[in-house]
């Protein structure tokens, strides 16, 4: 027996349609194998509060050890778990193919799984994961919205807190009234037949917050890929699914998984790429939504054919070469690699496409901004969050670049925050929603 496995990760197809997944007593017998195997490695101790919970649990048993701790006692661990893929990625060398077979996130996904089979999702938990009724909705009337979730509103936000358990300080993102997909249909930049990568063909995969929170960044991929010759669609049949995932809603997540899927098959069969704005929603279509759903070849037809908006631009950079066009921009770039990013295995291809930008300096922020999706925001979790994305705060306040970013919107937004609490030099510092925008902003296509 090898400590570690020297060869590449692989993960297992999540069998949530086999009765066996939602044994619980099966399932407490992999928590402790697992749990046992992790207590006496602590190689990520350091990665989020799932660890340094699971390991003084079992340090403050009557015998030290995993047969001192009641089952009934793991959910705090389980709980803590963001399902960010960082120990499964980066740390844990035991992850299949090494016959101890980890993989520690998705065995916290199992345990939700086993919750909301059970019917123990909250009520008003569920009613968050609806992203697309929500921003809809919201949509409708985003000033109003918008008032009503700013950190600023005491009156609303004791309450948001008190009926909904979001933190009355976490930052939320804001509402559009125009969507992407419809800017999208009026908005069309003409596409530059001069470029070098003329003739590529992609369909810009809108993404529940490109469209409902930030259109922002979809328009800044549309005008960089234009620019380059890159002839653009977008569409957006529904959300990936994420947020239900995070509560282990299998089910949803398949259904979810075979509608959009199925609605993207036609642009493949033409001859497009996939491109999705959001590092989590990419991490869905190509590497989830296989394991919850293998036997789809829509699913596997999008897996194959999806491209993190990054990922795709260096890609043109390297396979065709850029548009001419790039300037400086001046006084650096500090970039944050998300956690999703980071975990499909790609590169930091964010940092890759922001050192295209000539004579501009980068910096580059690897530490987790502790956001975990939903998770960062809840009551319960919001202090915790900024307690372990504080490294990538200070990081980031320390670059002194002009320009900050974030690949993943939501984490740049908690790191904001993050930084407001380090100290009030640091407070002026404005976190862009993604690096996309200040590589528009390097051709002088967007303000």
């Amino acid at each position: 027996m090898r400590e570690g496995s020297l060869d590449a990760p692989i993960r297992h197809p999540i069998p949530w349609q086999d009765p066996d997944y939602y044994d619980e007593t099966r399932l407490d017998a992999e928590l402790r194998r697992v749990f046992d195997i992790c207590h006496g490695c602590r190689r990520c101790f350091n990665l989020c509060d799932s660890f340094p919970r699971l390991f003084d649990l079992i340090d403050a048993s009557e015998t030290g050890e995993l047969d001192g701790v009641k089952s009934s006692d793991f959910k705090p661990v389980v709980d803590a778990c963001t399902l960010c893929d960082m120990c499964f990625m980066t740390k844990c060398p035991y992850v299949p193919p090494h016959e101890w077979n980890l993989d520690f996130p998705h065995l916290m996904l199992r345990c939700r799984a086993v919750e909301h089979a059970k019917g123990k999702t909250g009520f008003m938990a569920r009613q968050l994961t609806e992203t697309d009724r929500n921003g809809t909705l919201a949509g409708l009337a985003a000033p109003l919205a918008n008032w009503a979730t700013d950190t600023g509103n005491a009156l609303t936000r004791p309450v948001l807190q008190s009926v909904a358990g979001i933190h009355r300080e976490a930052a939320l993102p804001k509402f559009h009234g125009k969507t992407l997909t419809a800017r999208a249909r009026t908005d069309r930049p003409a596409v530059n037949a001069a470029a070098p990568a003329h003739g590529r063909k992609a369909v810009i995969y809108a993404t529940c917050y490109g469209n409902y929170n930030n259109p922002e960044i979809g328009e800044a991929t549309r005008r960089v890929l234009a620019h380059n010759g890159v002839e653009t669609e977008v569409v957006y049949p529904g959300c990936c699914g994420m947020p239900q995932l995070e509560q282990g809603n299998l089910p949803r997540v398949a259904a979810n998984a075979k509608s959009v899927a199925a609605a993207l098959r036609p642009w493949i069969d033409k001859g497009y790429d996939v491109i999705a704005l959001v590092p989590s929603c990419a991490l869905m279509l190509k590497f989830e939504w296989p394991l919850v759903v293998g036997d789809d070849a829509n699913v596997e037809a999008l897996s194959r054919s999806t491209f993190d908006v990054s990922e795709y631009i260096v890609s043109i950079a390297k396979k065709e070469g850029l548009a001419a066009g790039l300037r400086p921009l001046d006084g650096g770039v500090a970039v944050h690699l998300a956690c999703h990013a980071r975990a499909q295995n790609m590169g930091a291809k964010a940092a890759e496409m922001m050192r295209l930008i000539p004579e501009t300096d980068i910096a580059v922020v690897e530490r987790c901004s502790g956001h975990g999706g939903s998770w960062g925001v809840m009551t319960e979790n919001f202090e915790t969050a900024l307690k372990i994305g504080k490294t990538a705060a200070r990081q980031v306040a320390k670059s002194g670049k002009t320009y900050v970013a974030s690949e993943c919107p939501l984490a740049g937004l908690h790191i904001g925050q993050g930084i407001e609490r380090l100290d009030e030099d640091a407070a002026e510092v404005r976190v862009t929603p993604h690096p996309v925008i200040l590589f528009a902003r390097a051709y002088g296509l967007v303000g």
